[in-house]
């Protein structure tokens, strides 16, 4: 009890319940490990005798229960940034660690040697280099087995067609799968079969690490082979990212040195913190070892291929743009060198971000590109195109938001008092570009979808049917939609975007409403054209396609507005007129139309042969291929309509689809000018006769008198 009251007394409560928890998992394992080499001390021994008293184990177990329900304190966060005063002396002091880092290595490593001496000592005076390179080689063999086991899905592989989207998929997908497999194995021959056994723990932490290092090389390296395949021109594969070959190869192989040295770096800092390194000696390691990342990341930036002279559209050179990234590059480091992380994250963010979203894109393009999505040389977007590329493209931006969100320590989802305005506008405008990229996906899939359907009723189906009057009517609707839901899409956007600013939309909305009232009265005609215009619409009373005439306007349907009509005249002119100027509409394209025509025959003509040459005609176009499909009755005289002047006036008619009449018609009179003229039926024309007593006396005045006209005309003016 005397102990108790002196651990009371030293430490405080809660900071005791921890020691003491950790303390009874020492003795539990040290009873559980076995007999150390060298024999304990005998104050060691009573130390760990008295964890063994049953009052002691209660006491413990009461204050680490105690502890359980004692609620931390709240970390008080700065929401502040600091002054420039402030983080000069935060760069002098991380300074000043950074060069004690420097004179304490050498006894910080020394200490760590030691300590892995100690557990290279308990293994038997096993090496960790030569443990990693021999569970290196069993994973090499294990990945060796699988490459034969899979001879059959390797040539299966090299004969995939990556002509369809479909064959592009399943094989990308097949190749994805047999590189993660492939590297699976490795990772499954090396660390699973060390952890079959017993090692000590620096040992297992040292191998584990750097054989995880390396299956994430060896991972990373296949990723880029599926994504890149720089052997796609030989082996006959599907190249994901469209680059030339060179270029492929150089960054396949630059990308993997990178991600490699990365792991190796990260499991070093990791193993640096288990052997007991501070954290200013682990800092300058991470500094080290990053700057090794900048020299590969220059090295490729330099040494990477340049494309040929005829596609440099930049007006930068291309010593000039290496230098640029080459400074860019740096900066970055030095950022992260001195600590200041926000800025360091905001200038990895601003230009990771372009680049990937534009590979992304063209990734997406390359894999589902058809001949079928072109036409006229231009690309048609599909639903599964924008969905995949618009999706990865938000979840790139929304996770850029979210690592600059942790960067900047703003929370997305709470807002306090005590944030100041500056935190809260950029936590607004982080929020509002989610929504707005959220907005984004959804009207290009809205916008695709119309699009589509556009495209899909481009060809003209059969005139007169009820599929093409669907088709004429999905045309008419559909761009109105189309417009619609842009603005309500707009307006959304534009609120949501508002509301995360902090902005209160209702009154705004309030405000909106009273001062379109305000507007309407001062824009009736407007308004008067945008609601005459949707009952136009409800009334279908036109559609794009078809000739209408209203007044003096006329022509054919071309397309809409929220307001007006464009008509194009069948002279070419175009007018565009406004809904509420319409009034009264005459459609000359629905259902059928009449042609009615007129001949005039003189009064000796035989009418009953007339009439069955007409007839004749009449059936020889309804039969004919080309008016067939057009043609609902055939020419047909309907009897003598009036007694003319100069003959007798017979009319015809004949029944075709809207707009096929005129042709129709002229081929018919043609042949009835023909056949008329083969059976002795004159057309009658006006003739004028002159008659008197003296025809010869009126001849001769009449040739006196042109001759005086003559002659004046010759004479000229006096």
């Amino acid at each position: 009890m005397v102990v108790l009251s002196r651990i009371r007394t030293i430490v405080p409560f809660s900071a005791g319940a921890a020691l003491a928890s950790l303390l009874l998992c020492a003795s539990i394992a040290m009873a559980q490990s076995p007999t150390p080499v060298d024999p304990q001390p005998e104050s060691v021994q009573r130390f760990i005798a008295m964890f063994s008293d049953p009052d002691v184990q209660r006491f413990l177990q009461q204050q680490s229960q105690a502890a359980r329900h004692v609620p931390e304190p709240p970390l008080e966060v700065p929401n502040r940034d600091p002054s420039f005063s402030e983080f000069t002396m935060r760069f002098r002091a991380h300074a000043s660690a950074l060069l004690g880092a420097v004179n304490s290595f050498p006894l910080e490593a020394t200490r760590a040697w030691a300590i892995v001496e100690a557990d290279i000592r308990a293994n038997g005076g096993t090496r960790p280099i030569l443990l990693i390179a021999a569970f290196v080689a069993a994973g090499l063999a294990a990945q060796w087995l699988f490459w034969w086991v899979s001879v059959g899905w390797r040539r299966w592989m090299s004969r995939a067609s990556y002509r369809t989207i479909s064959g592009r998929v399943v094989a990308l997908a097949a190749r994805f799968l047999w590189a993660g497999c492939y590297v699976l194995s490795f990772g499954l021959g090396s660390i699973g079969f060390f952890l079959l056994f017993q090692w000590p723990p620096v040992i297992r932490e040292i191998v584990v690490g750097y054989l995880l290092a390396t299956v994430i090389f060896r991972l990373g390296s296949a990723l880029f082979e599926v994504f890149l395949t720089p052997r796609a021109e030989e082996e006959g594969g599907f190249r994901v990212v469209p680059l030339a070959r060179d270029a492929a190869c150089h960054w396949a192989k630059r990308l993997a040195y990178l991600v490699g040295w990365y792991a190796f770096g990260w499991v070093t800092i990791r193993l640096l913190d288990t052997l007991g390194f501070s954290l200013p000696a682990r800092q300058l390691a991470a500094y080290c070892l990053g700057l090794v990342l900048l020299l590969i990341v220059i090295e490729a930036v330099w040494r990477r291929p340049s494309r040929s002279p005829s596609s440099q559209t930049s007006r930068i050179g291309v010593r000039a743009r290496n230098w640029l990234w080459t400074s860019y590059f740096f900066a970055a480091w030095l950022l992260w060198v001195v600590g200041a992380m926000r800025l360091f994250w905001i200038a990895v963010v601003g230009a990771a971000l372009p680049a990937a979203i534009a590979l992304t894109k063209a990734s997406v393009d390359n894999i589902l590109r058809s001949p079928a999505t072109e036409e006229d040389g231009h690309k048609r977007s599909t639903v599964v195109s924008v969905v995949v590329e618009r999706g990865i493209r938000a979840a790139l931006i929304v996770a850029a938001i979210v690592l600059l969100a942790q960067a900047l320590d703003v929370r997305l989802t709470e807002m306090t008092m005590q944030d100041s305005p500056l935190l809260r506008l950029v936590r607004g405008l982080l929020s509002a570009g989610i929504i707005l990229m959220i907005v984004d996906l959804a009207w290009n899939l809205v916008a695709v979808l119309i699009d589509r359907k556009l495209g899909d009723t481009e060809a003209v189906l059969e005139a007169g049917s009820d599929r093409e009057r669907r088709r004429l009517r999905i045309r008419t609707l559909l761009p109105i939609l189309r417009n619609f839901l842009m603005i309500l899409f707009v307006a959304i956007a534009i609120m949501m975007a508002l509301s995360s600013l902090g902005i209160e939309i209702g009154p705004l909305i309030a405000g909106a409403g009273v001062v379109g009232v305000a507007i309407g009265f001062g824009a009736q005609t407007v308004v008067k054209d945008v609601i005459s215009g949707v009952f136009y619409l409800l009334d279908d009373a036109f559609r794009v396609g078809e000739y209408i005439q209203s007044g003096s306007y006329k022509g054919t349907v071309e397309s809409f507005s929220l307001r007006s009509v464009k008509l194009r005249h069948h002279r070419g002119a175009v007018f565009i007129v406004p809904f509420s100027e319409l009034g009264a509409i005459q459609n000359m394209s629905r259902d059928w139309v009449i042609e009615k025509m007129t001949i005039t025959v003189t009064y000796d003509s035989d009418i009953e042969k007339a009439r069955k040459i007409i007839k004749k005609i009449g059936l020889e176009l309804f039969e004919d291929p080309e008016f067939k499909a057009t043609t609902i009755e055939p020419l047909k005289m309907q009897g003598i309509d009036s007694l003319g002047d100069s003959g007798l006036l017979l009319r015809m008619k004949v029944m075709t689809l809207p707009g096929q009449q005129f042709t129709l018609k002229r081929r018919a009179l043609r042949m009835i000018h023909e056949a008329f003229h083969e059976n002795g039926i004159k057309l009658a024309v006006p003739t004028v006769q002159v008659s008197g007593g003296n025809g010869d006396a009126v001849g001769a005045a009449a040739q006196q008198t042109i001759a005086a006209h003559n002659v004046a005309i010759a004479a000229g003016p006096a």
